[in-house]
């Protein structure tokens, strides 16, 4: 299979293959059900997950029924077990909705949901993070997962976040980060797509992350909680759901 996903990755632009994937998901999804593992997202088991990865296959993280990653799952989990989400009447924005979630909250009655992105064809609003068309205290809960590392302007888009947040209001701010690198590392002289996904771990990446990422989070304004949420689960859990084991999801208030 990682031989198989490697040739296709040479073979077709990643944008296809996005598309062929989602075209090919039930057939793929029959062909690899099971109860070795759970996606937790739609409750179906298989008997293996299938392989992603830029510059590094991960072998076995890519649900097929609802094409989920380790975090999607992870932010998932948290989201049902640990917040009210699905039940409070809330203002969400979700930046760059990702598909394995944007189907199943335009469902919920509870929320006035908003989605945005620049480029994103299924995005409700068309926006740059930085310089967002939306009043102050507009939102009581936001989602901006794997956004911020895309921005040249990191600063401004966590400062725009948190002016359009209302007080007491959430945000969930996921970002890939290096816990053994201290420093967030940026170089905006590395142009060569090729350099950029072997250093900052994909091509479109403008830095890689370090654990003061969290610091600066606080020092925008936010109240932080960065939680280890695969703490609470037991090992075989983390196993069964295909979870990144100790991750910190950054939970933030206004």
């Amino acid at each position: 299979m990682n031989k198989l996903f490697k040739f296709l990755l040479n073979l077709f632009p990643r944008t296809l293959l996005i598309r062929l994937s989602y075209v090919a998901r039930p057939f793929v999804a029959f062909f690899l059900r099971g109860n070795n593992y759970i996606d937790p997202i739609d409750g179906n088991s298989y008997r293996k997950f299938l392989p992603y990865g830029y510059e590094k296959v991960r072998e076995n993280v890519l649900a097929p029924g609802t094409l989920s990653l380790e975090r999607h799952r992870l932010f998932w989990l948290y989201l049902t077990n640990e917040t009210s989400f699905f039940s409070e009447k809330l203002r969400v924005l979700h930046f760059a909705p990702e598909q394995a979630f944007l189907k199943r909250f335009k469902k919920l009655k509870n929320i006035t949901y908003t989605t945005t992105d620049l480029n994103s064809p299924i995005a409700d609003v068309k926006a740059d993070i930085c310089n967002l068309p939306f009043e102050d205290n507009s939102y009581d809960f936001i989602i901006c997962n794997h956004v911020l590392e895309h921005i040249p302007d990191d600063t401004k888009a966590m400062k725009e976040v948190y002016r359009v947040l209302t007080p007491n209001g959430t945000a969930i701010l996921q970002v890939p980060y290096d816990r053994n690198r201290a420093t967030t590392f940026e170089d905006n002289s590395i142009t060569d797509p090729k350099e950029r996904a072997a250093i900052f771990g994909q091509y479109d990446h403008v830095r890689v992350y370090g654990m003061d990422y969290f610091e600066k989070l606080k020092s925008i304004g936010f109240k932080l909680n960065a939680v280890n949420y695969t703490a609470q689960l037991s090992d075989e859990e983390i196993e069964k759901y295909r979870l990144p084991k100790n991750e910190l999801l950054p939970i933030v208030y206004k």
